[in-house]
């Protein structure tokens, strides 16, 4: 889920070589070409060209103006197509949908091991470009599993340029900043149950049938199109369940599977939020000795325990004296701050210096390191002609079509003035359970299972997004290997070059070390 944690706004066994369809990527015109169905009834892959992006787009895709040259490269490399599947596995005669599809192609083919998917966060993330933008562009030793493999991407039922249904996005939440009482929390949630009842029975065929458990089946079925005999996994946050759901329901079909930031085995988003804000309070805790060790700089205190101190006194002011910037689109409350104080490692510099100006801040501008940390839309404005990067409605129907709690207003509150209590730091971040407030589609979970195939389970050790105990339920529940990340950054594992030649040289051996340290702390 990037995997959901804040449910208020609230993702290869050795094969052997196959022949790839000619021509490829951006040369091959509409229905150019698809790979052989070799039996009656197996799905084959519509080949057609790939997406023209401008410079404007390239940019918005957070490429840099040095690496768009490579990124035009690998786009002329890039295999585009799709993939008919059923809406309904279970009624494979009926309506069929697209699942759009690509692949970079190993680039020493005499040499090649197979084919590793690219399983991508959310859920509502897209994973089309995943091929170029997270394995052959992010570094070169992630570039690496390009020698040897084809890689493979998609776009997740409900995402982006495959078969998807779009619910009007409303913003839910309350109308004045500050502290949320309990009128205006069931203002929110009977809002919340309202939108959930409109859209769930908008197309009630289709978003019914957004679960984890579907897209898997879409994903075998993509591998069967391409045919390959076995995929391997590469995931990331959701796309870590999504592997765990595949990989029980088609072990003879998964070789070797690389989970980063590893989800829970199991789908109850009270429990989700509860696990998660208990680490991300933890982790605040880390933050708190850094600063202390740099009062010179921040003045928020000389021990952690008086930055936690100072950083709980700023969540209460701003809940009662909140201020509205005239640069800043987000209204500054205890909210506001708490979401500072939540930020992972790599922003302690500057969230540590948005909380010192809090202290002293005066004026109607926002002083500069709010503004910039503050400063963002929530949602920004798409550039014309970019491919979406997260359906907000195939979020919302994986996470409540699978949610086991589906608790109401009472126990949500409940729940949420706890949380607040129990983490006054960083509590007043996430705000009540009420994401799937009303949802009337049923519920349907998928079942995991062991297998004896390879297995590494890559979980941070302080991050809050994906919470490092989840990764140790996880392999008790199907097995595998931990490989610890020494750090608090969700899916940094292929980011940071010494642990990404970990990932990399586990798909080409089958063999993994202990962990790594991840992404480090500034000095």
């Amino acid at each position: 889920m990037t995997y959901r944690t804040s449910l208020t706004a609230l993702a290869l066994a050795l094969a052997g070589l196959v022949a790839h369809p000619s021509p490829a990527g951006a040369d091959a015109g509409p229905g150019a070409g698809t790979t052989p169905s070799p039996a009656s009834g197996v799905p084959s892959v519509q080949w057609r060209s790939c997406p023209a992006y401008s410079d404007e787009v390239i940019r918005s895709l957070r490429v840099t103006e040095e690496q768009t040259p490579a990124f035009r490269a690998l786009m002329k490399r890039l295999e585009c197509g799709t993939v008919s599947v059923p809406l309904n596995h279970r009624d494979p005669g009926g309506r069929k949908i697209d699942i759009a599809v690509t692949r970079l192609a190993a680039t020493d083919q005499a040499r090649r091991l197979g084919a590793t998917a690219v399983l991508p966060g959310g859920p509502g993330n897209s994973g089309y470009l995943d091929p170029v933008l997270r394995v052959a562009l992010r570094n070169k030793e992630m570039a690496e599993l390009n020698e040897r493999y084809d890689i493979i991407g998609f776009d997740p039922r409900g995402v982006g340029y495959s078969a998807k249904v779009t619910c009007p996005v409303s913003q839910v939440g309350p109308e004045e900043p500050g502290t949320l009482t309990e009128e205006a929390a069931r203002k929110i949630y009977e809002a919340q149950a309202a939108a959930n009842q409109k859209c769930g029975r908008s197309d009630a065929a289709f978003l019914g049938q957004l679960t984890t458990e579907s897209v898997a089946e879409d994903l075998d079925l993509v591998r069967s199109a391409l045919g390959e005999r076995t995929f391997n996994l590469l995931g990331f946050s959701w796309g870590t369940y999504l592997g765990m759901v595949y990989r029980s329901r088609f072990p003879e079909h998964t070789g070797r599977a690389f989970l980063d930031s590893v989800a829970p085995p199991w789908t109850r988003l009270d429990r989700h939020m509860k696990d998660s804000a208990e680490a991300a309070e933890r982790d605040f805790g880390r933050m708190a000795a850094w600063l202390a060790r740099r009062d010179e700089t921040y003045g928020l205190g000389a021990t952690a325990r008086q930055v936690r101190e100072q950083v709980a006194k700023l969540v209460r002011a701003y809940d009662k004296s909140p201020k509205i910037y005239t640069d800043v689109q987000r209204p500054v409350d205890g909210s506001a701050v708490a979401d500072l104080a939540k930020r992972n490692s790599t922003e302690w510099t500057r969230a540590g210096k948005a909380l010192a100006e809090l202290r002293t801040a005066t004026g109607t501008t926002a002083p500069p390191a709010v503004k910039e940390l503050l400063g963002a839309p929530m949602m920004g404005t798409p550039v014309p002609g970019a491919p979406e990067t997260l359906n907000m409605t195939m979020n919302l129907a994986v996470a409540c079509n699978e949610d086991g709690s589906r608790v109401g207003f009472d126990t949500a509150w409940r729940d949420y003035q706890r949380l607040v209590k129990r983490h006054p730091a960083t509590g007043r971040s996430w705000g009540p359970g009420v994401m799937c407030a009303g949802w009337p589609l049923p519920v349907q979970q998928a079942t995991l299972k062991r297998s004896g195939g390879s297995l590494v389970l890559a979980g941070h050790l302080y991050e809050f997004m994906s919470v490092y105990d989840w990764t140790l339920q996880t392999r008790r529940a199907v097995g595998g290997t931990v490989y610890t990340v020494a750090d608090d950054v969700h899916v940094s594992a292929t980011r940071v070059p010494e642990c990404a030649a970990d990932v990399v040289r586990y798909f080409e051996t089958g063999r993994i070390g202990r962990g790594c340290g991840g992404s480090a702390v500034p000095s």
